[in-house]
């Protein structure tokens, strides 16, 4: 039996280890840093990497670019056939194949590797869970422009047309239908629509987010490497952005078939990809107070004897957001300095416009109201007129 000193010394180391081990836990949890806030220290804007899968391939993959202290955020698609030469797997290949050989880790530094950016936060999801998010929030609401009714082996596709809300299991089959007029642009854009609509849905539904139980049942859906806490926080960012405002953009080049496989060569060897990211970064976290609520519309002349320059250029714009409506040559040529027409009297957006291709010429035009030419000429916002001095991206200092 133990004696009374023993058992006081026996009550004594116990009291010493509960007094290390609350002193742990207590230390644990005060060195434990908010890793969303910690980034934000670092860089003020909310960068997410959000990913949707099917059966272990990469579906669509949406760049969230989010800056709280205003609210605007802007989104970047990654097409999944975007080619180069990525390190990861030592070789010119389509960037969806670093996910399938390599995993999410390493495919998400090569998308940052890719567009210059940082972005600390990723979330995943498959496809079926994707589809039971939809139920949780009701529906996500899609334009179709034409009914579907198409076979495709054993599975019907069968989708009305206009503005419709979609439940889970037509939204994988929206998200699967992949017809062969739509195998490029037109399946990114549908897939960035749907992505938008979930966002929209996710600001209709932020109350789900604030409640414990319905969260609880949420998280289970997502893969991520933010911890519970900082999930919820990041949804709560996503839920508070204005969908009707966000305009999507995506990697523009030139579509080459390299060892059989037809890749997207970003154009200027992947560099436009990281000035449209630098240029939307520029924008959402500006001072002074320039905010498109509108895509702007311009009309680009070339006033040189290069041919296909205008073109171009409207390729360039269009990557960055904005609508070209025409394209031309200009009445006097060669031009040797090239300038941006106002039509608006908005010359800070201009300007804006111009810095896109180091263009400081601008012109404000003033509007004749008598003019039989009006009607036409409110239909451009700004007017580029390229000169001898633009080299097909900058203008030559």
């Amino acid at each position: 039996m133990l004696t009374i000193k023993h058992r006081s010394g026996l009550l004594f180391l116990i009291l010493i280890f509960l007094v290390i081990f609350v002193t742990s836990v207590f230390l644990i949890i005060a060195l434990q840093t908010d890793f969303i806030s910690e980034s934000l220290k670092n860089d003020p804007l909310v960068n997410t990497l959000f990913i949707i899968t099917d059966a272990d391939e990469i579906l669509s993959t949406q760049i969230v670019l989010y800056y709280p202290d205003n609210k605007r955020a802007a989104l970047f698609d990654i097409p999944g056939n975007t080619g180069a030469i990525f390190s990861s797997i030592g070789r010119v290949d389509r960037i969806d194949a670093i996910y399938a050989e390599k995993g999410l880790a390493a495919y998400a530094k090569e998308v940052q590797t890719l567009t210059g950016l940082k972005i600390p936060f990723t979330i995943l999801v498959d496809i079926e869970q994707f589809a039971r998010l939809t139920d949780y929030f009701n529906g996500l609401r899609v334009f179709i422009p034409r009914p579907i009714d198409s076979q495709d082996g054993d599975t019907r596709y069968l989708l009305p047309s206009g503005s419709v809300k979609l439940d889970g299991d037509k939204i994988q089959a929206f998200l699967r239908y992949n017809p062969e007029e739509d195998k490029s642009s037109g399946l990114q854009e549908k897939r960035q629509d749907i992505f938008i609509a979930f966002l929209a849905a996710l600001n209709e539904n932020k109350d789900i987010l604030k409640n414990k139980k319905n969260y609880a049942v949420l998280e289970k859906e997502f893969s991520t490497n933010l911890s519970s806490k900082d999930l919820k926080k990041i949804l709560l960012y996503l839920s508070e952005i204005d969908s009707e405002r966000l305009n999507g953009q995506t990697v523009t080049g030139s579509i080459k078939t390299v060892d059989g496989k037809r890749l997207l060569l970003p154009f200027y060897d992947g560099q436009l990809i990281k000035d449209v990211c630098k240029q939307t970064i520029n924008a959402l976290v500006s001072s002074s107070n320039i905010v498109q609520s509108r895509v702007y519309v311009l009309e680009i002349q070339n006033g040189t004897n290069t041919a296909g320059l205008a073109k171009n250029t409207s390729s360039l714009l269009q990557s960055v957001g904005y609508e070209v409506l025409s394209v031309t040559n200009a009445a006097n040529k060669p031009i040797e300095k090239t300038y941006i027409i106002d039509h608006i009297g908005y010359p800070e957006m201009a300007e804006e416009i111009g810095s896109f291709i180091r263009c400081t010429n601008v012109i404000t035009e003033e509007i004749d109201l008598e003019s039989s030419d009006l009607a036409e000429a409110s239909l451009v916002d700004y007017t580029i007129v390229l000169g001898t001095d633009f080299d097909g991206r900058y203008v030559r200092r």
